[in-house]
């Protein structure tokens, strides 16, 4: 059997030894190479031949593709028919040249202060299914609400276009989102109440308010006066609104905050555990704790029922958010509902109103109202 075959080489009078199996693996990488190199290369397709194949114009794909407004009307059967050829062709739109054409990316971008909190789940979803009818990519960043994170973005946002931003700000401010404008021309909308730029559309709620009216509620309704309160630290904007509206109602219903009455977390459930457990080994616990977030006080709840504490017998709880996760636990959460779908569409279709021309003026304020919702822990 041959174990190496000699060759010598063509440019030297060295010669180099190849065992059988190098040769082997030599041969066929030829082969293959050569099969290659002979094979046909498949042409790509274009929105000709999707127009050719159907039997219409490529003015027509075009606005069946964009669902942009024709000037005469587009029958459904041509549009089926215009969509079975794309799929049967596995035809992509080119989207560069598309932008270029039209002076867009076709793309948005979504800031998110913490991608683990089911709250921005469904807004972030909302977003992206209203995105998609106007024929738009959506990409999304999560800053764990950490300012340099959300000040990377910004940069990000300046080196990649996009025509738009829905933003979750814990940190930026007026000054740095207006920068941001003016360096790019973005249009942005923001979750936040606490920004006033002139260009910026904002969606909020009144958590500071629901806050008051939860608190006189618990003192009022359940009769609690030694009432407690896990916030999360100032700079975090929804941290001091309810913070603040917390004080308010205890000063103004003449409730006395107990040293150690005031716990800081930072919206996780081991927060919520650490900030619990700290309340309840206070010589005169709370009977009630007022929670910043449903996740918090889904940690707060675990460490009461781990400490033998019965809620809400010995210890009510409320949160605030009502995700889903609030109703698994028992006893379910009493919870301060928002509405991250209204949040998501009224982002949306304020970002596509400025971003399509539609709406050019100042920017808006759109509150969307809170509930409250009592279950079974208080």
């Amino acid at each position: 059997m041959l174990d190496t075959l000699t060759i010598p080489c063509l440019n030297t009078i060295s010669v180099v030894r190849y065992t059988a199996y190098d040769c082997i693996n030599w041969l066929l990488l030829i082969f293959f190479m050569n099969k290659r190199r002979n094979s046909p290369r498949t042409a790509s397709v274009t929105m000709k031949d999707v127009a050719k194949l159907a039997g219409v114009s490529q003015s027509t794909v075009s606005r069946i593709i964009s669902n942009s407004p024709s000037p005469v009307p587009i029958g459904d059967e041509t549009v089926r028919r215009v969509k079975e050829v794309i799929a049967q062709l596995g035809y992509f739109p080119n989207l560069a040249a598309r932008s270029l054409r039209a002076q867009k990316t076709y793309l948005i971008a979504i800031m998110i202060a913490d991608i683990s909190n089911p709250l921005y789940h469904t807004v972030v979803r909302t977003v992206q299914d209203i995105a998609r009818q106007h024929g738009y990519d959506v990409l999304v960043a999560n800053t764990d609400q950490n300012y340099e994170n959300e000040k990377h973005f910004c940069e990000a946002m300046m080196r990649r276009p996009v025509d738009g931003i829905v933003m979750v700000p814990y940190h930026l401010t007026d000054i740095e989102i207006g920068n941001l404008i003016d360096r790019t021309g973005v249009c942005v909308v923001a979750l936040a109440s606490h920004l006033h730029h002139h260009e910026v559309d904002r969606v909020f709620s009144d958590d500071g308010g629901a806050t008051y009216e939860t608190i006189n509620w618990l003192n009022a309704t359940k009769s609690h006066q030694r009432i407690a309160f896990i916030g999360v630290p100032e700079n975090y904007p929804p941290g001091m609104r309810r913070h603040q509206a917390y004080r308010q109602a205890m000063h103004e219903a003449g409730l006395e905050i107990l040293p150690g009455y005031e716990q800081q977390g930072d919206f996780t459930v081991a927060s919520g555990e650490t900030a619990m457990r700290a309340l309840l080994e206070l010589p005169e616990r709370p009977t009630a704790v007022f929670v910043c977030n449903d996740l918090m006080a889904i940690g707060a709840n675990l460490v009461a029922r781990a400490m033998n504490y019965r809620i809400p017998e010995d210890v009510a709880i409320v949160g605030f958010d009502n995700i889903p996760e609030g109703t698994y636990i028992r006893p379910m959460l009493t919870t301060i509902a928002q509405f991250p779908k209204e949040f998501g569409m009224q982002l949306a279709n304020a970002l596509f109103e400025r971003i399509e021309g539609t709406e050019t003026g100042p920017g808006r304020s759109f509150q969307i109202p809170l509930q409250r919702i009592e279950r079974e822990s208080t």
